[in-house]
């Protein structure tokens, strides 16, 4: 008797979700003036869940670089830059004074973590970088990539909880997904509305796809 083939099913080369959770039908182009650099983590192991190129393919002014590190932000972005003119969110270990008491924002802060008495506006920045991957990789890659001390730093203060609620258990509440970062960061910098509530239904749409395949999953092992 022949052996059972196996089928191997592709995930989609577009959103590389697989099947079950494509989320191309409700990705769509968002405007946003300031670019967004998007340094993902080779290892960053949530393909499930990872939101960084459904980030990348909604944003037309987007640049999504997987590595480890990179000689300067010119290199990362591939093209010319000035890194006064650039901000790096990364919230770090160790700093909860500058969040205390602030509601949402984006707090601009320098080496030791300590809040800037004059931050930038909107206006002084022309992009932001974020950083994808578990705590520990976001860790990596910020100390492979001095230049990204000559960034100015921000840390998120979230506007709202991260939409994973159930399905991923962040280390602090601080911690959004990726999508939802670059969401409210360019809600914070003057993006439209429609910018930062189009990344949150597309991730949302990919959550909800997640949390009936779950279902299904246990009713079949029920029956």
């Amino acid at each position: 008797m022949a052996e059972p083939s196996i089928v191997v099913v592709e995930n989609c080369p577009h959103c590389q979700k697989a099947p079950a959770l494509c989320v191309c039908e409700s990705i769509q182009q968002l405007a946003a003036r300031h670019h967004v650099l998007i340094l993902q983590h080779p290892q960053e192991p949530d393909h499930d869940l990872g939101s960084a190129r459904i980030a990348h393919l909604s944003l037309p002014n987007s640049t999504l670089k997987v590595g480890l590190s990179w000689p300067n932000l010119k290199t990362a972005l591939g093209k010319e830059a000035v890194n006064s003119r650039w901000a790096v969110l990364y919230l770090g270990s160790g700093i909860k004074a500058p969040t205390a008491g602030k509601k949402t924002g984006l707090i601009f802060v320098d080496k030791k973590g300590i809040p800037l008495e004059a931050a930038p506006t909107p206006k002084d920045l022309d992009g932001i970088v974020v950083i994808d991957g578990t705590w520990s990789q976001a860790k990596a890659l910020w100390w492979r990539n001095a230049w990204l001390l000559k960034l100015k730093r921000a840390i998120l203060i979230p506007s709202q909880p991260s939409l994973y609620k159930e399905l991923r258990r962040e280390p602090r509440k601080e911690c959004l997904s990726t999508i939802e970062t670059v969401a409210d960061a360019l809600e914070i910098l003057g993006a439209p509305p429609a910018t930062a509530n189009g990344l949150r239904g597309t991730f949302k749409v990919l959550l909800d796809k997640r949390r009936a395949q779950l279902k299904e999953a246990r009713a079949a092992r029920k029956s």
